[in-house]
């Protein structure tokens, strides 16, 4: 059995060799996810990261990273699975991670193709001037908010403004259960309470918007390698119109302007929720991190 331990924000260095190496992975592969949400553990095996997970209260394991022999650790999940008695579900897997499996093990998984679970990745600099027809609608949403806002303020997260920043977090989420009583924010809310407390030592970046004194927006974000920002948090009081098309467009303003290799920022998955998906979409993006589920089929089981 492979010995998993949870992430230790001590051992950043040490994970970001490896993870930060993948400039074409997803949002699951980024340091700050796998510390700050639910029950996610990894050993370091082969030269490789391996990782065990719960993902709709089932055992995942993310396909591993890293430069040694991938049979190796594959073999290892395998066992480590069968071990346990677990079905041996990989996710996480791009086109040729699939390739990778079916070459190693022919005809002993069965794909399944994840398109809730592709994240979306954008152009910074096309977020951050949004030009062109394709941006019209974002453009009129933004001037709509400078106008009914004019004394918007703009600024990085720093521990002089985390408390306001907090404060319409808990906002945002007490609106949210007053809509929808049966909605579960739970995890979620563990994860961004658990991010800003950790924010600096994760090398986190964060951006909030101030108007008439009281903060409407904010989001959170680091880096997946050295060409791609990974956002894991945005929250704007709606109320507030044009709010989240603001921070957007500023916190993609402010990314660009510090970090000037990053060329991308991942905006993540849309979980299937329609709403979402059309939000994402209507941003335009540069391209999609298409990812699939694996299942040995031994397990006779079929995600």
């Amino acid at each position: 059995m492979i010995e998993f331990l949870p992430f230790d924000l001590e051992k950043k260095t040490e994970y970001d060799k490896y993870l930060t190496a993948c400039d074409n992975r997803g949002c699951e592969y980024s340091f700050a996810n796998l510390y700050l949400w639910g029950r996610q553990k990894a050993a370091f095996l082969a030269d490789q990261i391996v990782f065990f997970s719960q993902f709709n209260r089932r055992s995942v394991y993310l396909f591993p990273i890293g430069p040694g022999d991938r049979k190796t650790a594959l073999d290892a999940i395998i066992h480590d699975a069968a071990v346990r008695g677990i079905p041996c579900r990989l996710t996480g897997l791009l086109k040729e991670d699939c390739e990778t499996v079916e070459r190693l093990y022919p005809g002993k998984f069965r794909f399944h193709n994840d398109r809730d679970g592709y994240d979306y990745v954008y152009d910074i600099n096309a977020l951050a001037e949004l030009r062109g027809k394709k941006y019209q609608k974002k453009r009129n949403h933004l001037n709509r908010f400078l106008s009914l806002y004019p004394d918007c303020r703009g600024e990085p997260i720093t521990q002089e403004n985390a408390a306001a920043v907090s404060d319409m977090i808990e906002k945002w989420y007490a609106l949210r259960q007053q809509e929808d009583p049966a909605a579960d924010y739970h995890m979620e809310k563990a994860a961004l309470r658990k991010a800003m407390e950790k924010r600096q030592a994760l090398q986190m970046e964060g951006y909030c918007l101030f108007v008439n004194g009281g903060c409407v927006a904010m989001s959170l974000a680091s880096a997946l390698s050295e060409t791609v920002f990974d956002v894991h948090f945005e929250k704007a009081l709606e109320k507030t119109e044009g709010a989240y098309t603001a921070i957007n467009y500023y916190f993609s303003r402010y990314l660009r302007e510090k970090y000037g290799a990053v060329k991308y920022l991942n905006r993540e998955d849309d979980m299937g929720i329609p709403g979402l998906r059309h939000a994402k979409m209507s941003y335009k993006p540069d391209k999609m991190v298409e990812k699939s589920w694996a299942c040995l089929l031994e397990d006779d089981y079929d995600y």
